[in-house]
């Protein structure tokens, strides 16, 4: 990573963003932007980086000097790895700080088998700080698996066609390095149940991931009835299970009560499926056309506009969408979509999502780390 950019480039573009983050889209960056501060503040240190630590190894930077061959291509590996020191998209990693506010936010068990209280700093448990870095580990390992490039689709404008083969490899072998660096941790934690829950997690990625690249071709995406429902199931598989199953994890560790697991997984799946429904709905509230590349026919807006119009209708729109213009209709669809009821459904959908949310948490007693969370469930909202 840090043959990609220069040590000191690094180095600043991290402080850079420690002061910029913005994990969810929100019409209010300065005000997001103090919401982790905050939030990072009461945990104890800045988390929005934790996996760089493992990025920055001896083993990953003699891999980014090889894939400093990329530089030139449209592998979408470079993009990745820059993307975890500066993400333009504002769609930072802050897995691992929701895992260590919900840690602390619970605070310590009352079990008679409890870790000892005084092993806390700032409140949390080290179990639970080595948790959050395993999460962040985990989905740092699948962003760099998805950055694989379809050979099928290969142009020789994203580059040779050698160099792009090459990056493929550096791909699946990195993302297997943090993923075997994040296992080798959560063994280490010496609880059964925790390895069983985010085990199940890295399962429900791979599945969730499945379902998508099973519907990316463009007939399947156009064909396909997938109700809501599905679609949230889905999601929550690809998008969800992670943060669900670490919060309840972070739960485990301290020794809670079933009760407060659960209430933390539920935390954990709403503001994820809220956040997956902000990002979806950004295309048609912040854009003012799209093209190909940026419309997607599994979005929940466009699922909840072929809901309403029945999916005859929404054949049909396409069809005659596609028949009036060269480049397939998109933009004539996004306008269709933006018009109809699917748009606001899904917001209706982000809203119930952020409140479920904020009514998982409500069974904490109140203090500045359950604050930070509900402040992190509202801005999933603020659309």
């Amino acid at each position: 990573m840090t043959l990609l950019f220069g040590r000191k480039t690094c180095d600043r573009l991290i402080g850079r963003c420690v002061r910029r983050l913005n994990l969810f889209s929100t019409p209010s960056p300065s005000n997001w932007t103090k919401v982790v501060s905050d939030a990072e503040k009461i945990v104890g240190y800045p988390t929005s980086f934790m996996s760089l630590r493992c990025l920055l190894s001896d083993e990953l930077s003699n891999v980014a000097l090889h894939v400093r061959k990329l530089v030139d291509t449209r592998h979408p590996l470079i993009n990745t790895a820059r993307g975890f020191v500066f993400d333009n998209k504002n769609n930072l990693q802050m897995r691992g700080l929701v895992v260590l506010l919900i840690s602390k936010a619970a605070g310590p068990s009352l079990a008679a088998d409890a870790p000892l209280e005084q092993d806390m700093v700032s409140g949390i448990y080290p179990s639970q700080r080595n948790l959050a870095e395993i999460t962040e580990l985990i989905h740092s390992a699948f962003l760099v698996h998805r950055g694989i490039v379809n050979l099928k689709d290969w142009t020789t404008s994203d580059g040779p066609l050698n160099d792009m083969q090459f990056g493929n490899k550096m791909a699946v072998l990195s993302g297997d390095f943090l993923l075997a660096n994040a296992c080798t941790g959560l063994a280490q934690l010496n609880n059964t149940k925790v390895v069983e829950l985010i085990s199940s997690a890295i399962g429900d990625l791979v599945q969730g991931i499945y379902y998508e690249n099973n519907r990316t071709g463009e007939e399947i995406n156009i064909t396909d009835d997938v109700p809501i429902g599905s679609w949230q199931d889905h999601t929550f598989l690809s998008h969800g299970a992670l943060l669900a199953k670490s919060c309840q994890a972070a739960m485990e560790l301290a020794h809670h009560e079933m009760r407060s697991q659960t209430l933390a997984f539920q935390y954990g799946k709403h503001l994820s499926l809220g956040h997956k429904l902000n990002s979806d709905v950004q295309a048609f509230v912040k854009e003012n056309t799209c093209d190909r590349t940026s419309f997607n026919f599994n979005s929940a807006p466009v699922i909840l506009h072929q809901q309403f119009v029945g999916r005859e209708q929404w054949i049909c729109e396409i069809n005659k969408a596609r028949s009036r213009h060269h480049d397939a209709g998109y933009s004539e669809l996004w306008r269709i979509v933006k018009s109809g009821k699917g748009v606001d459904s899904a917001i209706d959908l982000c809203h119930y999502h952020g409140n479920k949310a904020l009514e998982a948490i409500k069974c904490f007693p109140p203090s500045e780390a359950r604050s930070a969370l509900e402040n992190i469930a509202t801005a999933v909202t603020n659309l």
